[in-house]
C-alpha cells in the first residue's frame, strides 16, 4: 500500500552500530525527555545510519536536552504493519527487501520504522518518483 506522509520534526540520537544498536540509541534518546507519554517515535535508516527519533513538540528544548534535530521527509511511501513485532524485529530488515522488490526505492529518503504502540510497528520505504518527476499515485 503507498501512503503520503508530511515532513516529521524529530530530535535524535544516531546508533554507532546501525540497526544492531537501536535499543541503545532509543535507551539514550528516552532518557533525555521528562516523560514518555503521548510521544511519537520513529526508526529511520539511510545511508547505513540509524537513527532513533521522537517527534518534537512545542515545550522541547533539543540543544538543553543534548539532542540533534532533523526533519524526516515526507512524500511517497510504501507501508507495512508488523504487529507484535517486538517478538519480530528480524523480520524488519526481509520486510524492507520485500518493500524494494515491489516499489522503486528512492535513495535519498530514509527507510522509517514508525511505533505506533507496544504491540504495532508501521514500516515505511521511500517509494521513488516517477520518470516524469510526478510522484507515483497512492
Amino acid at each position: 500500500m503507498l501512503v503520503t506522509l508530511d515532513d516529521v520534526r524529530v530530535m535524535f540520537v544516531v546508533s554507532p552500530s546501525g540497526p544492531q544498536g537501536a535499543g541503545r540509541a532509543f535507551d539514550r534518546l528516552e532518557a533525555s525527555l521528562p516523560s514518555l507519554k503521548g510521544r511519537r517515535f520513529y526508526g529511520t535508516m539511510l545511508n547505513g545510519e540509524y537513527r532513533a527519533c521522537v517527534a518534537i513538540e512545542a515545550q522541547d528544548a533539543p540543544a538543553a536536552m543534548g539532542l540533534e534535530t532533523w526533519t524526516i521527509p515526507g512524500g511517497v511511501y510504501a507501508r507495512r504493519k508488523l504487529e507484535r513485532w517486538q517478538e519480530r524485529t528480524a523480520e524488519i530488515g526481509q520486510i524492507f527487501c520485500a518493500l524494494a522488490a515491489e516499489y522503486p526505492r528512492d535513495p535519498v529518503r530514509p527507510n522509517v520504522e514508525f511505533y505506533r504502540s507496544q504491540k504495532e510497528l508501521l514500516l515505511f520505504m521511500a517509494v521513488a518518483s516517477r520518470a516524469d518527476g510526478r510522484d507515483p499515485v497512492p
